[in-house]
């Protein structure tokens, strides 16, 4: 039985990289993306935007765990685009991201070893301008507890680095919150003196904020 994937790290918005190596320009788009259908769409509508370049090559890898991976060398010479991609995606350890590097040749050959070191190096720069997140398997619950209590839970909370997600002030203070542990609930019992309720709402991936 495989096992069960507790984070990874995605990237969270689209951001792009250029080089110039011996006059040929090496853009590389990097996309965040969840499926392999949106990854071909992307693909599609990255080439339409960039049809007069000589080359789109591609890699992406999909799943929590990896499970999907693709590339393309687009008419390069085989193996010094695609997998150059691919393997500076796995090295930088994301997942559900998708990275195309655009080629305008300047005119010059770069060689096998050449053509290697700029995409790599492309796509090292596009994935450097974004922002890596990261994605973890946590609990979210709703504790519920009477206003006199609040400061002594806003500092464990606080202290043991627990997120925040929601506060709702009625006729006692509701707060949502996201635990990777879910023996944190336990100690919140005993710091509240048993004097709080909760609910577990659901159990999910969400991105780390702290």
């Amino acid at each position: 039985m495989a096992n069960v994937v507790q984070e990874y790290k995605t990237i969270e918005n689209i951001c792009e990289g250029e080089i110039t190596e011996k006059k040929s320009r090496f853009i590389a788009t990097v996309y965040p993306v969840e499926s392999e259908e949106a990854a071909i769409e992307l693909i599609e509508a990255h080439k339409k935007k960039y049809w007069d370049a000589r080359h789109n090559c591609y890699a992406y890898i999909i799943g929590k765990n990896s499970e999907l991976m693709r590339f393309s060398d687009d008419g390069e010479p085989s193996g010094t685009a695609g997998k150059p991609i691919l393997e500076v995606i796995k090295g930088s350890e994301l997942t559900n991201v998708l990275v195309v590097v655009t080629r305008y040749f300047g005119g010059v050959l770069l060689g096998t070893g050449g053509l290697v070191r700029a995409y790599s190096s492309a796509t090292l720069t596009g994935i450097a301008a974004g922002r890596i997140l990261t994605v973890r398997l946590m609990h979210k619950y709703c504790i519920r507890l009477d206003y006199s209590l609040i400061g002594k839970i806003k500092y464990f909370l606080n202290s043991e680095n627990i997120e925040i997600v929601n506060e709702i002030y009625e006729s006692d203070v509701a707060i949502e919150i996201l635990v990777t542990d879910e023996k944190e609930i336990d100690k919140l019992i005993d710091t509240a003196g048993g004097k709080l309720t909760y609910e577990k709402l659901e159990t999910d991936f969400f991105i780390c904020k702290k």
